[in-house]
């Protein structure tokens, strides 16, 4: 029997992902931790799990419930932004002691108290979708057809509260930029006491229909999606306070920002909902305008839908929010973003800030004047700090790694990765209570990055040899398998999937690099705006430094054969550099990769390229469309013809301007995939055609 390899083991555990515990709620009292877990690294089902008094319990198994795997549609979607890899459980929420636990599953809606254990079954009036109870555990609130319904916790007096008026509008369910490009998967939120709730309305008919197929199977009817282009009409966005007595009140939400940065391009008009909530002093929303230059934090008064502005946030460029905040925090305010230098953390009430080398990631949590937040010093590493008045700024972590944490009264449950592996570690009161499990498979190829600070820029890079090269065996060709795009790190020192795959490609006898450049999170702010117009060429030549500079320290690289593979903004990356530097770059694998630039959503383009009515030259320059003639170089393409983040369009078009411009390259249709692809089959077959592709197109000679 054939030993599994790499490729087949990264496609079985869903790239190593299965058998990870995550989602962690800890209790108000610290007694309680509630989390999601697989019941192995081969398993694709999550369960619901609590850990209490140093021990795990299973609460819910979907296999015991009778799970069919059916979902609503408004739960795949959600699902595929979220970039869910497993089935099952996948989300869960809780009353504000952490007692009663609600979950959907098969559009079901299933309850179970941590004091029992005993799942329940509670019926609606139709498929559940993002279902949260009240803060006392009484009625749960749910979404069902745009609907978003209420029902006693024991199943009684299920009605709605608020109804869509027509086809195209929802309550309670993000919009495609708001879970796509703003991460916030929710959109509504209980009063303290609850008898109300805040709710986001989304008016989806001014947005553009476009429709996704499948070419494989010529009987099924395309799948019609509202998708804002760049340039292009977002969804209509509106608060509204919904009472369970029946009352409704409309939030009066400001119609655009003051004081507004001036730029080539302005649009002060708020159209995003980036945060909202409850605080101390009632409900909050933060609002953001169309060209991201200006957000303001508003105080609701719910009894009559007036706002007040707390804060505003301007910047030159775009704003960026840390996750978890804007949040209160007894006896100073509140905490929002700020960022002048670097992205941190201020304390309205004491005028209190993070310190100016400190990157802030993630606000955590807050319990009582005592905050929690993830933040890196060092942009390969993110560590566990704390704030108090008391004590001032503390680092929880040691260990170079990426760490980050839950909270709840005297516990942490710190998750740890190292190069070592993942570790899940509950503190109390400061000392150690217990460990909760991780049952992730560790890879057959055992990565070993070198890890490097190259060139001017200081560009963090990791370098991976063959496991048998010896010095002086021989020159290896080069094999550049990046991101380096917003949003994401691959140069990290922690236990990864991409570190294990880059590692089965050098054992191929490739030396390979991954190189974070200008644009990528963890510096200043500096380094991320200097994408700021063009998103291409920064980029591209940071990673043409980064080969010249590796090959300096290690003269074994023999920069005379560079290959250049990646996915989504890597894919872009892939294309864009053996178009524009194929003097440093002689071959290519470019999967899912947006090669027009028009055709990617508001938020996520507009930020970097402004709008393209107005800019035109920035998409110009940075869309891989326009300059398909200067393709000299082996291309392969890639793409998942049902993704519906970057569509296949992108593929497409690229692929008839090379063909008329006449450039040869290579076009490989994945039938049925979306962006993220993870099945047997496909993923570990991708693999192994990329390694084929790349060993034939190098050994073409590079003249």
């Amino acid at each position: 029997m054939t030993a599994e390899d790499l490729p087949l083991q990264h496609a079985r555990t869903k790239r190593f992902s299965l058998g990870t515990p995550r989602g962690f709620t800890v209790s108000p009292d610290g007694d309680r931790v509630l989390f999601l877990r697989t019941a192995s690294g081969r398993s694709t089902t999550a369960r619901l799990w609590l850990h209490e008094d140093g021990e795990e319990r299973l609460l819910a198994d979907p296999l015991a419930l009778g799970d069919d795997g059916e979902i609503p549609e408004a739960e795949r979607i959600r699902r595929e932004r979220a970039r869910e890899t497993t089935g099952g459980i996948v989300s869960y929420a809780t009353d504000a002691a952490v007692r009663l636990v609600v979950f959907a599953l098969s559009g079901a809606l299933w309850v179970v108290r941590t004091d029992e254990g005993v799942p329940r079954l509670i019926r609606t009036a139709g498929p559940v979708v993002a279902p949260r109870p009240s803060p006392d555990g009484s009625r749960i609130a749910y979404v069902s057809d745009g609907a978003l319904r209420v029902v006693r916790a024991d199943g009684t007096a299920d009605r709605a509260l608020a109804r869509p008026e027509t086809a195209e509008v929802t309550y309670g369910l993000s919009d495609h930029v708001s879970s796509e490009s703003l991460n916030r998967s929710r959109s509504f939120w209980w009063s303290p006491d609850g008898d109300a709730l805040l709710v986001v309305r989304v008016d989806n008919s001014p947005v553009q229909r476009w429709y996704i197929s499948d070419p494989a199977d010529p009987t099924r009817p395309p799948r019609s999606v509202r998708y804002p282009a760049a340039g292009t009409a977002n969804a209509e966005l509106s608060l509204h306070m919904v009472g369970l007595d029946g009352d409704r009140v409309d939030v009066r939400l400001p119609k655009e920002a003051d004081s507004h940065p001036a730029g080539e391009w302005t649009d002060a008009a708020f159209e995003y909902v980036v945060q909202a909530g409850w605080g101390d002093t009632g409900p909050f929303a933060v609002v953001q305008t169309r060209d991201q230059r200006s957000a303001y934090l508003l105080r609701i008064e719910p009894s009559t839908g007036s706002t007040t502005r707390l804060h505003h946030q301007r910047d030159a460029a775009w704003l960026e929010f840390v996750p978890g905040t804007p949040a209160p925090m007894a006896g100073t305010g509140l905490v929002v973003t700020t960022q002048e230098e670097i992205r941190g953390l201020l304390m309205t009430g004491s005028g209190v800030r993070t310190p100016e080398d400190m990157y802030v990631r993630e606000l955590l949590g807050v319990v009582g004047e005592r905050l929690f937040f993830t933040a890196s010093q060092e942009p390969t590493e993110a560590h566990v700090w704390s704030y108090d008045p008391e004590n001032g700024f503390a680092r929880l972590t040691d260990e170079p790694g990426v760490h980050t944490a839950a909270v709840g009264g005297d516990t942490v449950v710190l998750d740890s990765r190292t190069l070592d592996g993942q570790t899940v570690t509950v503190l109390r009161a400061g000392e150690p209570a217990g460990r909760i499990q991780v049952l992730t498979e560790r890879p057959v190829t055992e990565p070993r990055p070198r890890f490097l600070t190259l060139g001017e820029r200081e560009l963090r890079a990791a370098l991976y040899l063959p496991k048998e090269y010896e010095p002086g065996a021989g020159r290896l060709p080069v094999i550049v398998h990046s991101y380096s795009g917003p949003g994401l790190q691959t140069v990290v020192r922690a236990t990864a999937w991409h570190h294990a795959v880059n590692q089965w490609f050098a054992d191929q006898g490739f030396a390979v690099l991954t190189v974070d450049g200008r644009g990528t999170p963890g510096r200043d702010r500096a380094w991320e705006t200097a994408i700021h117009g063009d998103q291409l060429t920064p980029v591209v030549e940071d990673q043409a430094d980064a080969v010249r500079a590796a090959a300096e320290l290690f003269p074994e690289l023999d920069t005379s054969r560079v290959a250049i593979r990646g996915w989504s903004f890597g894919g872009y990356l892939a294309a864009g550099a053996v178009l524009h530097r194929p003097d440093v770059f002689h071959a290519a694998v470019a999967g899912a990769a947006p090669t027009d630039l028009r055709l990617y959503d508001t938020h996520w383009k507009e930020r970097f390229l402004g709008h393209p009515d107005v800019q035109p030259e920035n998409y110009e320059r940075c869309s891989l469309v326009a300059h398909a003639h200067k393709l000299t170089r082996p291309l392969m393409l890639t793409h998942g013809m049902a993704d519906d983040n970057v569509a296949s369009a992108h593929m497409l078009r690229f692929s008839a301007a090379l063909l008329a411009a006449g450039r040869p390259h290579t076009v490989l249709p994945l039938p049925g995939a979306t962006h993220l692809v993870t099945q047997e089959g496909v993923i570990d077959t991708l693999l192994r055609l990329d390694l084929d592709f790349i060993k034939k197109s190098l050994n073409r000679g590079t003249a």
